[in-house]
């Protein structure tokens, strides 16, 4: 019965200290890694927030070009305050 108990005792301290904590270590950094890539709808919002600040930077160019035409110094003034 000791000779059980021992072959029984030893793979299971071995498996608790040494396999057992990689294994949960490993689990959850795959569970990590997998969580850091965007779904199908975050990355539809994303590129819906791109197309978006894309269309203002063109609004704020036009805008830009505007006030050049109409008031040439605004930039200057504006650096100035």
């Amino acid at each position: 019965m000791d000779g059980w108990m021992v072959a029984f005792f030893v793979p299971v301290v071995i498996f608790l200290t040494i396999v057992a904590p990689v294994w949960i270590f490993m689990h959850y950094r795959s569970k990590q890694r997998a969580q850091g890539a965007l779904s199908d709808d975050e990355r539809l919002e994303l590129e819906t927030l791109a197309a978006h600040a894309e269309r203002m930077m063109d609004r704020i160019d036009t805008l830009e070009a505007i006030l050049d035409t109409e008031t040439p110094g605004w930039r200057k003034r504006m650096q100035a305050e």
